[in-house]
């Protein structure tokens, strides 16, 4: 349930109830979801995964690729903050085409990369793609609560998480293409790949239906601009939506929504330590810190985010069970300790590969409860904006990781050391952070 239903005791019972979803636009708007969030984290994870090969080609040492890695989350920051307000000004659906299309346009523009200058700035179209999932989370919260289909309505967090479980599936992909298609078409070619699906996926998304809840805010907005003022405020009033005369960005920091949207921003810059260092730049940390081939990390990190997807799922059912906040926070202390264990006393294939996988599962794992939850704690006419806000905080997060490791690279420290310090232990305060988080329950109160 969102919080437009019980926003504020000032508002009286709906009398109204938003239009039904369908069972087939919902099922179909799911799988699109997934599909799409796949392919922009292909187009973005393969960045990271071929900056070994990329800096081959250029002549570039660890300090200057890492440095490349800072500066491409510094415009891909740029992009992701504008997604969020975008997609609450022209609606769900069309930010969703947004979205995968600005995937295909960073990946095309990729493998055209002459040197730093370049990379650096159509890099910034990443940040569309990775704002997907941000919009998934806005689009589906939105269908789900009003849905047809009884069976996602009564497990929408398990369900969910079959979406957000895109993250592991793309890197998954982008692992097993750049081992299968670098040695025949190079990283340039590597890169072309993922443009024809992501076309594919916007041409698909034409059809999908806008959500009830946002068709309503047009109306409002409309009756508003009209000088009708007291007639949206109880057409709105019908559906329990609380009076509210603005959102965007002035309405994530304000009353209950405030908390939240200080401490899970404060969770996800902290947090992307961690899926910086081990999840964007897991070659490099396999391939430098743990002293494994560039071939073999590839397929470590296939096995890796197998397990991966798996985690996905299991804090999706366990957040329905505990409340996602618990499931995330748990979860991602659990990981930063695992991490640490992998860099310090794994030794060999097996012992890495099983704690690293471990470590994945209870990192990437709480994003599929992270995403749905953070869709709870906003209003319609403000909830791209948060979701999209705290997704894009991800890059600060990166920034801050990449300026720490390039520094610490370039004073003499070791991979290992860099992200022992920088990814586990910014794992763990992630998740203390997400104990200062008010609840789906008490933001509902």
């Amino acid at each position: 349930m969102s919080l437009e239903s019980t926003a504020s005791s000032a508002v009286a019972a709906p009398t109204r109830a938003f239009p039904r979803f369908g069972v087939k636009a919902t099922r179909r708007a799911t799988v699109l979801a997934l599909f799409a969030w796949m392919f922009a984290v292909y187009d973005y994870i393969l960045f990271g995964t071929m900056l070994p090969e990329i800096s081959k080609t250029f002549g570039w040492t660890e300090a200057t690729a890492s440095l490349v890695s800072t500066l491409v989350s510094v415009s891909t920051a740029i992009v992701a903050f504008a997604v969020g307000p975008i997609t609450d000004r022209i609606g769900r659906r069309r930010g969703m085409m947004l979205t995968v299309a600005g995937t295909a346009v960073a990946s095309a523009a990729s493998a055209a990369t002459p040197g730093i200058g370049y990379l650096v700035g159509v890099r910034a179209f990443g940040g569309l793609g990775l704002s997907e999932q941000a919009v998934n989370a806005t689009y589906l919260n939105e269908v789900y609560a009003v849905t047809e289909d009884e069976a996602i309505r009564k497990r929408r967090g398990l369900v969910y998480s079959l979406v957000q479980g895109g993250w592991p599936l793309g890197v998954l992909l982008a692992s097993a293409f750049v081992a299968i298609f670098l040695p025949l078409v190079g990283w340039r070619g590597c890169f072309l790949i993922a443009v024809f699906p992501a076309v594919a996926i916007v041409l698909l998304r034409r059809g999908l239906k806008e959500t009830p809840q946002f068709e309503l805010e047009l109306e409002l907005r409309k009756l508003r601009k009209e000088g009708k003022a007291a007639e949206a405020d109880s057409l709105a009033a019908e559906y329990g939506v609380a009076k509210q005369e603005s959102g965007g960005f002035a309405a994530i920091f304000r009353g209950k929504a405030l908390r939240n949207t200080v401490v899970l921003g404060l969770a996800w810059i902290v947090n992307w330590f961690g899926i910086q260092v081990f999840s964007v730049l897991g070659t490099t940390v396999l391939t430098e810190g743990k002293g494994v081939s560039f071939t073999g990390s590839l397929v470590m990190l296939i096995v890796i985010n197998a397990v991966g997807y798996v985690g996905y799922v299991f804090h999706g059912w366990f957040g329905d069970r505990i409340g996602r906040r618990n499931a995330i926070g748990i979860g991602w202390m659990i990981s930063g300790v695992v991490f640490a264990l992998t860099l310090t006393v794994a030794h060999g294939t097996f012992a890495v590969v099983a704690l690293y996988s471990i470590g994945m599962f209870f990192l990437i794992g709480p994003y599929a409860a992270l995403l749905f939850y953070m869709g709870e704690c906003y209003e319609t006419r403000c909830r791209a904006t948060g979701v999209a806000f705290l997704n894009a905080l991800s890059q600060p997060g990166a920034i801050v990781a990449g300026i720490i490791v390039t520094s610490m690279l370039a004073a003499g420290h070791s991979w290992n050391q860099a992200a022992l310090i920088v990814g586990a232990l910014g794992i763990v305060v992630s998740g203390v952070l997400m104990f200062a988080a008010r609840t789906a329950e008490t933001l509902k109160g």
